[in-house]
C-alpha cells in the first residue's frame, strides 16, 4: 500500500493502529516520549522515534507534512493531544484522527482541527487503522487469528460482472457470504446475478490475503 501515516502516542490504542497499518503494508512513523514503547515497536513499523510533542525542533524534523494522515493517540496529557493535532494540521496533513477521553476532549479536538475524533470505548485501534488504510472496508470482525470477516464496497472493476465470472474464491482468495443491496443483506447470492456498483459484500478472507483488498 503506497500510503504513509504517523501515529503520536504508543499506548494500547496507538500501538494497535500502528501495528495494523504496518501489517497492511503502509509506511508508519510511530512517535512517543516513552523510549520503551518506541523500542517495542521499532521492528514493526517503518520508523519509531522517541520525541516530545512540546519539542518544536524535534517535531519539525519528523517530516509530518509528507504523511497521508496522522493519528493522535495521546490522552494522558490534554495539552499534548491538542498540540499534536494543531501541529499536524499546520504541517498540512490532509487527514487527522485524534483519540479523545471524553466528550469535552472531543469538542476541543474538533475545534483545533481534527478531521475525525474517536472514543476508545466506541472504536478500536484496529478499526481506526482499517478506516485509514482503505475506504473499501466498511466493517470487520476477527473470527480467529488468521481469518477475518469483512464488509467491503465492491471494487469498481467488479461492477457489471457476475460472481461466477469474477471467481473471487480462486483469484482473490475470498469467500462471499452475502451481498448488501439497498440495506438488505442477501445471503447465498445468485452467482449469475450482475453486480451493481453500489453494492457491498460480506466476505471472509485469510489475514495473509488482506493486502489484496487494500489498494
Amino acid at each position: 500500500m503506497d500510503k504513509s501515516f504517523a501515529v503520536f502516542g504508543l499506548g494500547k490504542f496507538g500501538r494497535s493502529v500502528a501495528t495494523e497499518l504496518a501489517n497492511a503494508g503502509a509506511d508508519v512513523l510511530a512517535i512517543d516520549n516513552d523510549k520503551e514503547r518506541v523500542h517495542a515497536l521499532a521492528d514493526v513499523v517503518t520508523c519509531a522515534v522517541a520525541a516530545d510533542i512540546r519539542d518544536t525542533e524535534a517535531m519539525e524534523e519528523l517530516g509530518i507534512s509528507n504523511m497521508d494522515a496522522v493519528v493522535v493517540a495521546i490522552t494522558r496529557s490534554l495539552d499534548a493531544s491538542i498540540l499534536a493535532t494543531i501541529f499536524a494540521k499546520e504541517a498540512g496533513v490532509p487527514y487527522v484522527i485524534a483519540k479523545s477521553q471524553d466528550e469535552t476532549h472531543s469538542k476541543i479536538l474538533k475545534k483545533v482541527g481534527a478531521d475525525k475524533v474517536v472514543r476508545p470505548e466506541l472504536e478500536t485501534g484496529i478499526r481506526t487503522a482499517r478506516h485509514l488504510a482503505t475506504g473499501n472496508i466498511l466493517d470487520f470482525v476477527e473470527l480467529s487469528e488468521t481469518i477475518k470477516m469483512l464488509e467491503i464496497n465492491i471494487k469498481p472493476e467488479w461492477a457489471g460482472c457476475t460472481l461466477r465470472e469474477l471467481d473471487l474464491r480462486g483469484k482473490e482468495h475470498i469467500n462471499v457470504i452475502a451481498i448488501r443491496k439497498d440495506g438488505e443483506l442477501i445471503v447465498n447470492p445468485d452467482p449469475d446475478s450482475i453486480l451493481a456498483p453500489d453494492l457491498s459484500m460480506l466476505i471472509t478472507v485469510e489475514k495473509k490475503y488482506l493486502h489484496r483488498l487494500i489498494k
